[in-house]
């Protein structure tokens, strides 16, 4: 009897060591206490897919570490951007050609609150979440009461910005970008704002970079769509109704191309009826939302004051024909220093607090 007793003592001490070493517990994507902004795509498996820039899956946990499980539609790879309790901690690489353990150590607070952000564009594939291991999760608190919608091309991805993991003009083009640290997600974190990006490199309000929309798609015929592609099955359900929608584009439309490609001068007509007809769409979808036009921080001279003269007469057809107020800023100084002449990280950094003032200013006009 006291062999069996002491049997099964020994058998009670090793399920409960095994509970201690197993305490923590798989959630799934489809867990209610994750939350989702931006782009973000739903898989038969229940899977969820980041596909946006900056779109991201935001948790808090207990316990002194997280473990993360994501995975690279692209290979060889993509990249994400994590931050613990609001601060940046690294943007790390997602290699394609399998899932990927992340493990985070955490200190001893009660909780802690993880974002994770892709840090790519849609045209650089999915960045699927397959769930995390914590100890528990429990609820967010989203103190954020204001929202806003970026609209662009590169600037706006922040491509080609952040050049501190591969140097410029090496590995490929998704090596440098980092949504993350580009303008509007910094803007919007300095407003204490919610924010989903619409962007996409090359892009234009009636051409593209080397392309006169003939074999290339425009940002009016992609934004409805929620890859930013011509794929209309898989349409954007527009439930983030963003306060205001800041668009900065143009750059590619007014662009000379590669050089090698025919390349028509810039139609400052077309440009600017498509631009109308845009921004119709725009509120087609968000009826109360304020609207920002920007203009380019690569562009100067008489460049630039083409495509101000264009936006401006944007902004008087709405107040002529819809009563609608719209704002124009200009960048007044080219920033220019990151990889192939575009912004910097650094530079992303001095145009959001350029332009804080300036959304402040349109969300408190009633």
């Amino acid at each position: 009897m006291k062999l069996k007793y002491m049997l099964g003592l020994l058998g009670l001490m090793f399920v409960s060591c095994k509970q201690e070493e197993n305490k923590e517990v798989k959630f799934m994507p489809s867990n209610p206490q994750f939350e989702y902004k931006g782009r973000v795509a739903m898989h038969d498996n229940g899977d969820r897919a980041l596909v946006g820039s900056a779109a991201s899956v935001a948790f808090k946990v207990k316990g002194d570490s997280v473990t993360v499980y994501l995975k690279s539609e692209y290979k060889p790879r993509n990249y994400v951007v994590i931050t613990i309790d609001g601060e940046y901690q690294k943007r790390h690489t997602i290699k394609g050609d399998s899932i990927n353990k992340l493990v985070l150590k955490l200190d001893g607070k009660e909780s802690h609150h993880i974002e994770i952000f892709k840090a790519t564009e849609a045209a650089s594939g999915e960045v699927i979440f397959k769930g995390v291991e914590a100890e528990a999760l429990v609820p967010i608190e989203n103190k954020a009461s204001l929202s806003i919608e970026f609209i662009g091309d590169s600037i706006t991805c922040g491509a080609l910005a952040d050049n501190s993991g591969i140097p410029c003009n090496k590995g490929e083009y998704i090596d440098q970008h980092n949504a993350y640290l580009a303008y509007g997600p910094r803007a919007a974190r300095a407003l204490n704002a919610n924010f989903a990006l619409s962007s996409v490199s090359g892009m234009g309000m009636y051409r593209n970079w080397n392309d006169e929309n003939i074999e290339e798609a425009i940002m009016p015929q992609v934004y409805e769509n929620l890859y930013l592609n011509r794929d209309a099955s898989k349409p954007y359900d527009f439930s983030f109704q963003p306060d205001l929608v800041s668009i900065c584009l143009g750059t590619n439309d007014m662009s000379n191309g590669d050089g090698v490609k025919e390349r028509l001068p810039f139609n400052a007509e077309k440009f600017t009826n498509n631009y109308i007809s845009f921004v119709k769409m725009i509120y087609g979808h968000y009826p109360n939302t304020k609207i920002a036009l920007l203009n380019s921080p690569m562009i100067q001279g008489e460049n630039n004051d083409i495509l101000v003269a264009c936006l401006e007469k944007v902004q008087s057809y709405f107040k002529d024909n819809m009563q609608k107020e719209i704002a124009v800023f200009q960048f007044d100084t080219l920033y220019v220093n990151g990889c192939n002449y575009h912004p910097s990280v650094e530079e992303n950094e001095i145009m959001a607090k350029r332009l804080v003032p300036f959304y402040q200013e349109i969300l408190n006009k009633n």
